[in-house]
């Protein structure tokens, strides 16, 4: 939906630009010409018009749906770029395009980085991840790259949601591939600006598949892979195949570059009817995806996930015995989480069957070989939700050794500390423990009302009426436009009852 806002955007952008550029030819004279530009209603000013709502409009309805509709005012500017060269009919330059980019893309822009940039330098910002910045950075050389070979030529195996076994870069040469990679891409930079004025809409798809990739292939904490957005990126890309392909017969190599269209057409549907079929059904979906990506710990996980949905926690359905094989090979594969450990001590708990130690020695020995990502916590929080609501009878112990295995590391999260502070306080009973892990969670991230939240709950149900109310008042500071009016309704009520 959010593309259809960008797409929106554009057009209108180039019929506005266009309208611009045919008012001006028509002006019959100088003195009419100058006499129009000073009349805001004149077919000139109702194009510069078009093109600034075109611009804004859609870009701020668009993001209600996603946050990539952030980026038509991007592609605007490559479009004004490539197309229009940010003149006026006359080949004078039109300062009123060039006022109203830096309005509506530089500047905020600008503010953005502002805002985000000090968090993005804080080592705990990529805690839960298992690069840095820098190492982001230039392994994203690499996934460009291998996104335009997953769209352009792709196969059974790079057509899957799961990437996990990708090697992250640590260096130009580590691996060597990163430096090829980077020089393909300015390369590819190369190649856009010497189309510029020989083929100008293939150089812009080139423009459009780059500039999509600035807001989630750079210095956003993303995964590496998967959550890049490539919707629009793969219409950049077919807008610079499909001019250098569908050509006349005049032309040289016509014969050539229409075969060759012709099985890549061939290619994507063949592909496209496969995916589609595997889509059909989740079970079927989980089977295909585990075998294009047999050395994904991911992929192995979510067949053995289906399997246990399917299983319903019967221990007697068939589903049960299948889920073991595939979780048990994603927990061995290199640079696993603990999501297979968790979902293997997770069923066998629902179902009342004997938890296998060497489940709990491998969650507990990861957990203590690197600090805990997201989805390790959120598998500590899935075992610890189970047991705190009575589903899943699990070892206390086991429990309290995954957590300190989990915050032995520098830098916990807050999230991470208030889910062992839920541990503590709701199974294991300790709220004094449970307490100061809240605490800590609150102090770790000030801006989050769910913990100070839990903290006045925890107070409250203590007896520590004064304590309770000056958090209350701190709560009351975090209440911006009215979104924790509920959440203040119930603590007060909860006062009220003590």
């Amino acid at each position: 939906m959010a593309n259809l806002f960008v797409l929106l955007g554009l057009i209108g952008y180039v019929v506005g630009r266009r309208r611009m550029l045919a008012a001006s030819i028509l002006t019959p004279s100088p003195a009419r010409r100058e006499r129009l530009a000073l009349d805001r209603f004149s077919p000139e000013s109702r194009g510069f018009t078009l093109c600034l709502l075109s611009i804004t409009v859609p870009t701020a309805v668009g993001l209600l749906a996603k946050e990539t509709a952030v980026m038509l005012p991007l592609y605007a500017l490559l479009v004004e770029w490539m197309l229009f060269h940010f003149r006026t009919s006359t080949d004078r330059r039109d300062w009123r395009i060039i006022g109203s980019f830096l309005f509506v893309l530089v500047l905020p822009m600008v503010i953005g980085l502002g805002w985000l940039l000090p968090s993005l330098l804080k080592p705990a910002t990529w805690a839960t991840r298992d690069f840095t910045m820098g190492m982001r950075l230039l392994s994203e050389t690499r996934v460009i790259v291998d996104y335009i070979r997953w769209t352009l030529l792709p196969t059974l195996n790079a057509l899957s949601f799961y990437h996990d076994d990708f090697r992250v870069s640590t260096g130009l040469l580590s691996p060597w591939g990163t430096l090829a990679c980077l020089a393909f891409l300015v390369a590819l930079v190369a190649l856009m600006l010497w189309l510029r004025t020989r083929q100008p809409l293939a150089a812009l798809g080139i423009a459009l598949f780059l500039g999509c990739q600035l807001l989630t292939g750079t210095v956003l904490p993303l995964e590496l892979i998967y959550e890049h957005r490539n919707y629009f990126a793969s219409f950049g890309l077919l807008l610079t195949i499909m001019p250098l392909l569908a050509v006349s017969r005049p032309l040289s190599f016509a014969r050539s570059r229409q075969v060759l269209l012709g099985g890549l057409l061939l290619c994507w549907a063949t592909l496209t009817a496969l995916t589609a079929y595997a889509w059909g059904s989740p079970l079927r979906l989980a089977e295909n995806l585990a075998s294009r990506a047999p050395q994904s710990p991911r992929a192995q996980y979510e067949l053995g996930r289906t399997y246990i949905i399917y299983s319903k926690y019967d221990p007697s359905s068939p589903f049960t015995q299948l889920a073991y094989a595939p979780l048990e090979r994603s927990a061995a594969l290199p640079n696993s989480s603990i999501l297979p450990e968790q979902a293997l001590i997770f069923m066998n708990s629902r179902m009342h069957l004997a938890l296998k130690d060497t489940w709990w020695d491998s969650l507990i020995t990861k957990l203590k070989a690197h600090a805990p990502g997201v989805q390790d916590e959120s598998s500590l929080g899935a075992l610890t939700q189970c047991a705190r609501d009575e589903q899943c009878d699990l070892p206390k112990q086991r429990m309290v050794d995954a957590y300190h295995a989990a915050l032995s590391h520098p830098n916990p999260s807050s999230r991470l500390l208030a889910m062992y502070g839920d541990y503590a306080w709701n199974v294991l009973g300790n709220r004094t423990l449970g307490e100061q892990m809240t605490v800590e969670a609150m102090r770790n991230g000030p801006n989050e009302p769910a913990y100070r939240i839990t903290l006045i709950r925890m107070m409250v149900a203590q007896g520590q009426r004064v304590e309770a109310d000056e958090q209350l008042r701190e709560l009351e500071q975090l209440n911006i436009g009215g979104r924790l009016d509920s959440d203040m309704a119930n603590l007060k009520k909860l006062f009220g009852a003590q």
